[in-house]
Formats: C-alpha cells, sequence, structure tokens
C-alpha cells in the first residue's frame, strides 16, 4: 500500500465504500466513526491527508479540522459535507480544509480529489524555485514560505494558491481561473477562492484589511503586486 488516507465517518456504509475504492487506488486507509476516534488514529498513525465528515459524535468534524490543523498546518484535509450546508463549508474552509466534496458523492470523484491534493503536496522537481517579495520568501521545492525570518502555517491550498500569485504578478486573475489552476476544479463553489484568499492575507500582509501584495480587482478576481 502507498500513502496513508484517514477516513473519518459515522455512517459504517460510507467509509466501507469509500475505504475500498481508495485501496484500489493503492492507498492504505484508516477509518474512525466518531471524533474523538479521528483524533486518537491520527495520533497513532499521522496519516498523509484526512478524509473528514462534518457531522459527527462526539466532538463534531469542525473541531477535529481546528485541532488536526493546529497540530499540523499542512496536512491536507478533504471535507464532506451535506448538500446545502454552504455555512458549515465555508466555516471549514476557513478553518483549514484544503478541499470539500458534498454528499452524495461519487467514491471515484473522491479518489481523484485525494490523488490532486496529495499530488499539489508534493510537487515534482519542475516546480522548484524561490520567490522572494522583500521580507517574504517562498522555497517552492521544499514547500516552505516564511516571513521576515519566521515560517507561515499555511495549508496545502494556501501555500499552491501564493505560488500561483507570485508567479503571476501584476495580472488579473479571475476567480474561475484561480479555481482551475490551483484547485484542478473547472468548476465550482467560487465562495472557497474567496475564503482562502481571506486566510492568505491573514498570514502574508501587515494588514489584511488594507492589504499590498494580493489586490482585490472589484468585480473581476484578484491580483498580486510585488513591493
Amino acid at each position: 500500500m502507498g500513502q496513508r488516507v484517514l477516513v473519518v465517518d459515522d455512517d459504517p456504509t460510507v467509509s466501507d465504500v469509500v475505504r475500498r475504492y481508495l485501496e484500489r487506488a493503492d492507498f492504505s486507509v484508516r477509518l474512525a466513526g466518531d471524533g474523538p476516534g479521528a483524533l486518537e488514529e491520527y495520533r497513532q498513525e499521522r496519516p498523509d491527508l484526512v478524509v473528514l465528515d462534518l457531522m459527527l459524535p462526539g466532538i463534531d468534524g469542525l473541531e477535529v479540522c481546528r485541532r488536526l490543523r493546529a497540530q499540523d498546518p499542512a496536512l491536507p484535509i478533504i471535507m464532506l459535507t451535506a448538500l446545502g450546508e454552504e455555512s458549515d463549508r465555508v466555516l471549514g474552509l476557513e478553518i483549514g480544509a484544503d478541499d470539500y466534496i458534498t454528499k452524495p458523492f461519487s467514491p471515484r470523484e473522491l479518489v481523484l480529489r485525494v490523488q490532486s491534493v496529495l499530488r499539489r503536496a508534493s510537487p515534482p522537481p519542475a516546480a522548484a524555485g524561490d520567490l522572494v517579495d522583500g521580507d517574504l520568501h517562498v522555497d517552492v521545492a521544499r514547500r516552505i514560505a516564511t516571513l521576515r525570518g519566521k515560517e507561515l502555517a499555511l495549508t496545502v491550498r494556501e501555500f499552491d494558491l501564493l505560488v500561483f500569485l507570485m508567479r503571476n504578478p501584476g495580472r488579473v486573475l479571475r476567480r474561475a481561473e484561480l479555481l482551475e489552476q490551483v484547485w484542478g476544479w473547472t468548476f465550482g463553489d467560487q465562495s472557497t477562492v474567496t475564503v482562502h484568499m481571506r486566510r492568505l492575507r491573514e498570514k502574508v500582509e501587515d494588514d489584511p484589511a488594507e492589504p499590498e501584495r494580493i489586490l482585490t480587482v472589484w468585480g473581476v478576481g484578484y491580483r498580486y503586486e510585488y513591493a
């Protein structure tokens, strides 16, 4: 088996189907049925990625996500949400989930999402090269970003988003383009981009309310400006 995936869902049928599809794709899978069990499995196994349902007994998925993110800012997390739970989905993205998929979902689609997030977490050597903007330094090969010498706690998607912005300075980037280039989605909820951009600004801007690097082009998208 290959990379380790922790699947957290209190529905045994869903968990079993997801496990079988992931194992067919050569992933090593562990299961947890509630929040405390998820945290214990993480402590013991240190998975490469977590598939996390929001509606969990014991400790809900949002709190599990918050605790996992506090322990490992770079841990890839994909949320499972019920159709229509937009507010919970947005909150989950704000807490630090990298991706989401709504129930009911295709197990094949979930496998593709898992592969996509893990692939971005371990980019090929061709992605190497440092990016420097004043006191902001991004080591692409090692996936480390520092601001004034202090390492930033960026999620997989936040890091990818920052790199894409810095590699396209001065160009207005539409939300749909960012979804496709950073998330690999040809369609989807563009609020995902908005949430991640807000969280990224909180980490790279001195004053997120008055950003100097990541600028909003109203009604269109965003533009990155070097100092």
